[in-house]
């Protein structure tokens, strides 16, 4: 049966008005929090349905029918899927040759300019890497208005004294394979000092270089467990405002793990049904893009809780993609059996 997310506000299931305590502080959970897991159940079931072909609906709430919201699971949105199936794993297996296609795919995200790339110049090479042929490529395709950059979230450009966006993360990206960027990072002894060093270079800040990371630890090389650590981004902060208010502020990594311990709990306490990824659990990473997504849900759903950007309305619309969807993820993992 299609799930549906209801605002059971007299149904005696709410966490409403039952303190919670997290990192020393007594939080007091809005109706958001309750559907923070309500949303994550209704929307890996629309996952599993599309999967497995099934016809719509797969959903009957209104809100998820309408309008778009990422997978709960990173590594099965579709960027994620061909960055870790045709960028991470495809190519020469040099761990230097895979942080230069990892790092060079996502600094545009976007899926058609790593095929442009791929088409024009053959093989994604390190060891072959020429700035004027990448930049011609890039720069031709620019000339056309195509878009180079995905729209997911802001990218700033690094000033490194090209002219153009894209240059200057080519040049971003040499400054990063010159300076021993791949094995500083390998070998760093956490994932927090792994972190530290993207964050040491020009124009990524704290959002990007998570992410960044998060996407090179997909890789087999890289020893890092996604429950090692995490870092709010903006969105998420909205979404932990709208569930927890403002005595939350400032304790918002811990609050993320709190989601990620407790989620079974939860689960079982509202009678939802919810088996992860071939029974992988949410992750720190999983449970901050939660947060985002549900701060959008509950523009809609919840328009009274007020966030911190004010944001009143979901922008972008649902249309289904014809592509099927793939399910092929990091082999260290253990799901693709």
């Amino acid at each position: 049966m299609p799930v549906t997310l209801q605002n059971r506000e007299k149904s005696g299931h709410l966490y409403v008005g039952s303190p919670l305590r997290v990192a020393g502080r007594t939080l007091s959970p809005t109706a958001v929090f309750d559907t923070y897991w309500r949303f994550a159940a209704a929307r890996q079931q629309v996952y599993e349905s599309r999967l497995a072909g099934k016809p719509q609906p797969w959903t009957d709430d209104a809100i998820l029918m309408q309008h778009r919201f990422t997978n709960c699971f990173r590594a099965a949105d579709r960027v994620s899927q061909t960055l870790i199936a045709d960028v991470i794993y495809s190519g020469p297996v040099a761990w230097e040759e895979i942080f230069f296609r990892t790092m060079l795919f996502k600094v545009f995200n976007k899926q058609s300019t790593w095929s442009l790339l791929s088409a024009v110049l053959g093989e994604i090479s390190w060891e072959t890497y020429d700035y004027r042929r990448y930049d011609d490529v890039l720069s031709k395709a620019f000339a056309k208005n195509d878009r180079l950059y995905s729209a997911a979230y802001i990218v700033p450009p690094p000033a490194l004294g090209a002219d153009r966006k894209h240059r200057n993360h080519l040049r971003l990206l040499e400054m990063m394979m010159n300076s021993g960027a791949p094995e500083r990072i390998l070998t760093a002894p956490s994932m927090r000092q792994a972190y530290d060093v993207l964050l040491g270079y020009p124009a990524i800040g704290p959002f990007l270089a998570y992410q960044y990371l998060i996407d090179l630890n997909y890789a087999d090389e890289m020893p890092f467990a996604e429950s090692d650590f995490v870092v709010p981004g903006p969105g998420a902060r909205d979404g932990i405002r709208k569930c927890f208010g403002p005595a939350a502020d400032g304790i918002e990594a811990d609050i993320i793990r709190y989601m990620a311990d407790t989620q079974a709990d939860h689960f079982e306490r509202l009678g939802l049904s919810f088996g992860g990824l071939k029974g992988r659990p949410l992750q720190l990473i999983d449970c901050q893009n939660l947060f985002c997504e549900v701060d959008k849900y509950a523009r809609v759903a919840h328009p009274d809780v007020q966030g911190l950007s004010g944001r009143s309305r979901i922008k972008q619309t649902y249309r289904r993609d014809p592509e099927p969807l793939t399910a092929w993820f990091p082999p260290k993992w253990g799901l693709n059996l």
